[in-house]
């Protein structure tokens, strides 16, 4: 009987941490040329590896811009996932969107799911690669699972951030016109 009420008891208090944790949601929209702030449990991981880089050291930001432009402006997606992986932070949301982005545009399915998939493990509350993924599954055929992943925007950042407005266009487009995005 007393380990009984042990085990409820501590049951009791285990919920009632939970129901004391605040619900707060983060928008994070990490649509530019330098990366978002690490979530919590990323320092976390950062203090137990103990690495040298951070979203505050100047070599790490200075690699991430240089990948950035490697891909957009010139469309050079094989290094830029070397440039990427370089950094050690492919953990990090931005990093792992960008690695999943670089995928997709190589036409590298699979390989891309999986960072994009990483990249929201990473932060589920990552606008860009919910973005991101939404468009690789309409390039997929798989318009109802982009729906969600609209939806998903929505919840984070409304219907006016730019994120939603590229999926939402993107889905008011006819199915079976080949378009990649």
């Amino acid at each position: 009987m007393a380990k009984f009420a042990i085990r409820l008891l501590t049951l009791a208090i285990y919920a009632m941490a939970l129901a004391a944790v605040p619900m707060v949601n983060t928008a994070k929209a990490a649509g530019g040329d330098s990366p978002s702030p690490a979530t919590d449990s990323t320092k976390d991981k950062k203090k137990k590896n103990d690495k040298s880089s951070s979203i505050d050291d100047p070599k790490f930001i200075e690699g991430y811009r240089t990948a950035y432009a490697t891909i957009y402006d010139r469309n050079d997606y094989a290094s830029a996932i070397e440039q990427l992986k370089a950094l050690g932070q492919d953990d990090r949301a931005d990093v792992a969107n960008l690695i999943g982005y670089s995928y997709r545009k190589l036409g590298d399915y699979k390989v891309s799911q999986i960072w994009y998939e990483r990249a929201l493990r990473a932060d589920p509350s990552h606008v860009r690669t919910w973005q991101y993924y939404g468009l690789w599954q309409l390039e997929q055929g798989n318009r109802d699972q982009a729906q969600y992943h609209l939806s998903r925007i929505g919840q984070i950042c409304g219907t006016d951030c730019a994120e939603y407005r590229s999926l939402a266009s993107a889905l008011e487009k006819p199915t079976g016109t080949g378009l990649v995005y």
